[in-house]
Formats: C-alpha cells, sequence, structure tokens
C-alpha cells in the first residue's frame, strides 16, 4: 500500500520537552507510524510515515491538540508519497538542538532571514548581486543543487559555523539567498547571519522539497536530485520517489 510522508518542524519554546517525548511516542505508536521526531527546548523536528488518515491524525494532534496547547501553530509541513514504508521504527529523541549549529546566537525565534516562495526563487538566484549558498552537507549537494551555488564543503551543518566565519563577510556579501531541503537548516543560518552583521539574508521557504514540490518542471533550474533521510533515498521533480534502497536509517 503506498505511505504518506510528513516532513516538519517549527522553532517553538518547548521548556517541557522532555515530558513531553512519551505522550508523543503514544501518540505516533497509535497511529501506526513509524519514522523520527526530535525534540528540543527550541522546538520539534520531524519526518513519519503512515496511512495518509493517521498523518493528518498526527498534525491535527500537533496543531491542535492538548500536548502541544497551540505552540505549534506554525508548523512548517511537506508531504510526499512512498510505495514502500522508508522507516523500520519509531524513535522520539531528546535533543540540544532539533537541528546542530552550536551556536547560541543563532535563534530563530528572535530573527530568520526573508522567506521566499518557491515561485520567486529562480528571480532571485538568477540576479547578479546574489550569492546563493547550498548550506547541506557535501555528500548532499553532490546528488543535486541548483547550478551556481555555492557548495561549503561540510560534512556536518555544525561546520557552517566555520564556513561563515571563513568564507563570508559583510561587507563583501551584501545579499545572500540559502536553501536546503526542507528549510530548517537555513532558518539557523539565516539567525546567525544575521546576527553576526549581515543585513540582507534570503532562504528558500519549505526548502528544495517545497520548490519540487510547486515548481513545474519545465520552469525549474534544480538539477539533480533531493537526497532524504530515509529508505527512498532521494526525490526528484514532484516528489516523485526516483529509487528505493536498503538504507540504515541509524
Amino acid at each position: 500500500m503506498p505511505f504518506t510522508v510528513a516532513a516538519f518542524y517549527q522553532f517553538a519554546a518547548l521548556p517541557d520537552f522532555r515530558e513531553l517525548r512519551e505522550p508523543l511516542r503514544a501518540i505516533c505508536a497509535g497511529l501506526e507510524l513509524k519514522g523520527s521526531v526530535l525534540l528540543a527546548h527550541e522546538g520539534i523536528n520531524g519526518t513519519v510515515a503512515g496511512s495518509e488518515a493517521d498523518i493528518t491524525g498526527l498534525i491535527a494532534e500537533l496543531r491542535d491538540g492538548a500536548l502541544f496547547g497551540g505552540r505549534l501553530d506554525r508548523l512548517e509541513l511537506k508531504f510526499s508519497g512512498a510505495g514502500h514504508m522508508p522507516f523500520r521504527r519509531l524513535k522520539i529523541r531528546l535533543k540540544k538542538e532539533i537541528v546542530t549549529l552550536g551556536d547560541p546566537v543563532a535563534d530563530p525565534t528572535r530573527q530568520v532571514g526573508v522567506y521566499v516562495d518557491p515561485a520567486d526563487w529562480n528571480a532571485l538566484i538568477a540576479a547578479p548581486d546574489t550569492l546563493v549558498i547550498d548550506t547541506r552537507n557535501e555528500f548532499e549537494v553532490a546528488m543535486g543543487t541548483f547550478p551556481g551555488a555555492i557548495d561549503p564543503g561540510i560534512r556536518n551543518f555544525g561546520q557552517f559555523r566555520d564556513f561563515a566565519t571563513q568564507r563570508l563577510d559583510p561587507a563583501k556579501h551584501q545579499k545572500i539567498a540559502m536553501f536546503c531541503t526542507g528549510g530548517i537548516r537555513c532558518e539557523k543560518a539565516s539567525a546567525r547571519l544575521l546576527a553576526r552583521g549581515f543585513a540582507e539574508v534570503y532562504h528558500l521557504k519549505g526548502g528544495i522539497l517545497k520548490y519540487l514540490e510547486g515548481v513545474p518542471e519545465a520552469e525549474s533550474r534544480w538539477r539533480g536530485e533531493c537526497f532524504v533521510f530515509d529508505d527512498r533515498i532521494a526525490l526528484g521533480h514532484g516528489l516523485r520517489e526516483r529509487r528505493r534502497e536498503h538504507a540504515s536509517d541509524e
């Protein structure tokens, strides 16, 4: 049977995130969902798969249920499909950050860059004064990216701090546009750049997944495939599943 895959995140104050773990696990298990959800004081980040009805049930619980009490009212969501269950089990984890950068000044609840809708992204990155940066890991960039985008050459997102310090200068790089898989890494990255004095920072709203979902392939500037962290491995335009391998979800 086909499965619905939901990728979601929101930066929100969750001081009680430790107490949320087991009730959330019970909700997901009751809906027979599999996948991974991270909880931290700064918010929630997850990708889970199940039937369309059960995914709908989870999203309703996150947005309107008693567990989060309306704190996830701006949940960023992306939906895609899978011919097979792309996860092997359900994991609810507690973390220091929902996406690890390790820079306390990078606080998306205080400030983030300008969100750019996928329909407006092509024009922004085509402008000659725009420095386009792919904030993902180097193996992800190797599978697909926007032509002309800078590859920071990082093995994990935490290394973006050093890249930004060594390679970016607010006096020289006055207009920066960033993108990542679903948008979450760019929120942290844009918050860091703004805190370090960069004045004009943009990022692709909903990330590459939202772009591939909404921009017609004939108009797309994307080249290659978009790596996803589950057994589907990569998605193409229209969020079509390109291939499936037996990959670990560790």
